[in-house]
């Protein structure tokens, strides 16, 4: 009896001390796991700011190409104060230029008031409070009225990355339209208005366009590409049981009040469509001068914003059944604030159908804001945005004189 219970107290030992070897070894491949070992990885975010003053589709190339050098893009957007000091006074104010930024589909967050140059505190700010791992700009130099580098700090540090310029438009470009038009109309000179509105359309430029006054205003040097659309397009389409809504327009000079409108209308589905209007009917609406970006450009502008899924580049002004039927569209909506919102009193209402079909919605627009706002703006105080033109124009002309080829998007 005492042989065979040392026996089986041997036997018990052995299975103790086995299990004890199994679970630890169990417990050691756990935790040498890839999902154990590993830490989580520390996202990157990367940091840009601007005026995104007249924002255009160039704006938001850029913060495109930002966004696809870390995980979070974070962008300053500079006062209003800072822009007079540095460059004159800015056409949009920084409420509107914030909903502008803050809509954009490749910005994660949003700095208001960001200084116009980089100090040492605000830059400590950034790596600090903000968690920024790099500082992004384009290959264009941002020069200070001293003449010193606004990026100089952030190149010392090693902490700077450089993206492309996007190719053919600039704020002070778009602002020379505005102002070219302003110069036909008070000159009152032979000059076909017309032939004037196809150079805004199409991309042909002079080599100055105020007869030699030497502002070195531009028309438009956009070169539209299929990559180009794609890179700002969504990937994915509508469901199969979506709630389709569609709204149409010129969308010219791509403002604040646009965003809202499709900020409202996308919360009234589950899927955006917007009807991007053609030069010649824009045209044929709103005068010979319009509209001041041509269509691939505003068809950009739209593509950006978060709230639009997809757009049609050339849209028909009338909204048919056939077209309802093709896009499946759920309901068709417009803002009380527009260009043409008299278009009930016209005999041939572009919106006839879905009105008779019970699906139309005119929207309450939450900011009184047109195209034609921001034309007036500028042609109010045309005098001060010449000059600034004027100052910028150098700085233009010898950018596309010097310029090399830069590799990427």
């Amino acid at each position: 009896m005492g042989w065979e219970g040392e026996k089986v107290q041997r036997i018990l030992a052995s299975w103790l001390i086995g299990g004890l070897v199994i679970g630890m070894s169990l417990l050691g491949l756990r935790y040498a796991l890839p999902e154990h070992n590993k830490k989580k990885k520390k996202p990157i975010r990367v940091y840009m700011d601007g005026c995104f003053d007249m924002m255009h589709y160039g704006h938001c190339n850029a913060l495109r190409q930002a966004r696809a050098l870390g995980d979070q893009l974070v962008v300053g957007v500079v006062s209003d104060a800072e822009i007079t000091v540095n460059k004159g006074p800015p056409v949009t104010p920084l409420k509107e230029r914030m909903i502008m930024v803050s809509a954009v589909k490749w910005v994660d967050e949003v700095i208001p008031d960001a200084p116009y140059a980089i100090t040492e505190d605000f830059m400590r700010k950034l790596f600090d409070e903000y968690n920024i791992d790099y500082i992004i700009h384009g290959d264009d130099p941002c020069v200070l009225p001293d003449g010193s580098d606004a990026y100089a700090l952030a190149k010392k540090v090693g902490r700077y990355k450089q993206i492309k310029r996007t190719e053919g438009v600039s704020s002070t470009d778009i602002v020379g339209r505005m102002l070219l038009c302003l110069r036909e109309r008070s000159t009152g000179d032979s000059h076909n208005h017309s032939s004037l509105q196809r150079q805004f359309s199409h991309g042909h430029s002079h080599k100055s366009e105020d007869g030699g006054s030497g502002s070195g205003t531009r028309i438009s040097h956009f070169l539209p590409t299929s990559r180009r659309i794609v890179q700002f397009s969504n990937s994915k389409g509508p469901g199969p049981d979506a709630r389709i809504i569609y709204i149409d327009g010129a969308f010219d000079l791509f403002h604040a009040g646009h965003v809202e409108i499709l900020r409202l209308a996308r919360g009234l589905g589950d899927f955006l469509l917007v009807g991007i209007h053609t030069d010649q009917t824009v045209s044929a609406n709103r005068g010979a001068h319009r509209p001041i970006m041509n269509l691939h450009e505003r068809s950009l502008s739209v593509l950006a914003c978060q709230y639009a899924d997809e757009v049609i580049i050339g849209a028909p002004r009338e909204v048919s059944k056939d077209m309802i039927t093709t896009f499946n569209i759920s309901l068709v909506v417009q803002g009380t604030v527009a260009e043409d919102n008299d278009f009930q009193k016209d005999k041939q209402n572009p919106y006839a159908i879905p009105i008779s079909l019970g699906i139309f919605k005119l929207l309450e627009s939450p900011l009184d804001i047109t195209t034609s706002t921001i034309i007036r703006r500028i042609l109010s105080n045309h005098e001060a945005y010449q000059k600034r033109n004027e100052r910028k124009a150098e700085g233009e002309r010898r950018y596309y004189e010097d310029k090399t080829h830069v590799s990427g998007d």
